[in-house]
């Protein structure tokens, strides 16, 4: 039934704090995940996570759970997703049981009616032992709501979900209620932690935004994403990994159907490093880039360029592509004397404010999810 809202507890103290409790959780939050995050914990404002997949959007999700103590509920969104699946469902194989039993004990319940009138009404009043908490089958939302603890409630891609889903979030995202018509509206005792992700497949509305502090993840930068693969005692060589991750750069400005994410980055530095590989080369990349490259048009570009990357300096026969990943069609030539390098290019993308204006915001800053303890290159 309703129930009154109540102040939740308080789990950081500052913005540091949240930095140091994410990376006691195995999660290295920059100062704009911090802020954020904090900022949820004092506002009650859902978070809405943007960026490309695999940069550890739900990651955060998971680790929020983690350092709060609070449990994590999942609600994955998927095309044609309707409300009774997020929301609540009614238990019809219970109220079913319960009209046979109604139907033997009916003649008890209108033995001594005076009158038809007053034997309907009697019947009638029996409607809400069918449309209770007792036969509600609580979804994800609802559970966030109306449960008795504290909890991360997770919607996961809802750029996926179709628009009426949008609708039905508004009152759980703006009121932390939700409204069963058969019963009433419950309350959030304790307002969950939610949070919201999306790859960005559509626009999300206005009025969801509008309810939600805005967040934009984009992949780490060289000397981050070192050292979560540093973090994961993936058992690969130091120098090694941090040419693999250069590699995994260069492929991601391909323009690639699917990117590497850096969970596939770790993968590809296990394989490498159950192969017993020390030094990366043309060939051991050639051979492995099926790990982190999942569609035969991506796999058949990138091992033109591949060589190139593992080498920047390396002279590559005409035959063979430039490597800048462009998909024009025009000969194959070596670049201009002036044009920069690879990992000039790549390096240059860790410059602050690369991503000024996208997504009609500055850049929310990379994440990673690496160890707190940081180490020197080996």
């Amino acid at each position: 039934m309703p129930q009154d809202s109540a102040q939740p507890d308080q789990p950081f103290d500052s913005v540091d704090d949240v930095s140091a409790k994410f990376a006691s959780a195995g999660y290295i939050a920059d100062r704009r995940v911090a802020t954020t995050i904090y900022l949820q914990s004092k506002l009650d404002k859902p978070v809405l996570l943007e960026g490309p997949a695999g940069v550890g959007k739900t990651e955060l999700a998971k680790t929020l759970a983690k350092v709060t103590g609070r449990r994590l509920l999942r609600l994955q969104c998927y095309e044609g997703q309707d409300e009774t699946k997020a929301l609540y469902e009614w238990d019809y194989g219970k109220q079913l049981l319960y009209t046979q039993l109604l139907r033997e004990k009916i003649g008890e319940v209108i033995a001594d009616a005076p009158d038809l009138a007053a034997a309907v009404e009697r019947i009638d009043a029996q409607d809400s032992v069918f449309f209770s908490d007792h036969f509600l089958a609580p979804r994800p939302l609802l559970e966030a709501i109306r449960g008795e603890e504290p909890a991360v409630l997770l919607i996961d891609e809802v750029d996926r979900a179709d628009e009426a889903l949008e609708a039905v979030l508004l009152e759980c995202l703006g009121e932390y209620q939700v409204s069963v018509p058969e019963i009433g509206t419950y309350v959030a005792k304790v307002p969950p932690y939610v949070i919201l992700t999306s790859n960005n497949t559509r626009d999300l509305s206005a009025a969801l935004k509008r309810r939600c502090l805005h967040l934009f993840l984009d992949y780490p930068d060289a000397e981050r994403e070192l050292e979560i693969v540093r973090s994961k005692k993936t058992g690969l060589p130091d120098a090694t990994a941090r040419q693999l991750v250069e590699v995994v750069r260069g492929l991601r400005e391909l323009g690639l159907r699917k990117n590497p994410s850096i969970s596939e980055t770790v993968d590809w530095a296990r394989t490498l490093a159950v192969l017993g590989v020390e030094e990366l080369t043309a060939e051991v990349v050639s051979d492995t880039a099926n790990v982190v490259l999942k569609y035969e048009r991506d796999l058949n570009r990138a091992l033109g360029v591949l060589p190139s990357l593992v080498d920047p300096n390396r002279e590559l026969p005409a035959s063979v592509g430039h490597g800048h990943g462009h998909g024009h069609g025009h000969d194959h030539e070596d670049p201009p004397p002036d044009e920069p390098d690879g990992r000039a290019k790549r390096a240059a993308k860790d410059k602050p404010g690369r991503h000024d204006g996208y997504y009609g915001s500055p850049s929310q800053g990379s994440r990673s999810f690496g160890s707190a303890t940081r180490r020197r290159p080996g």
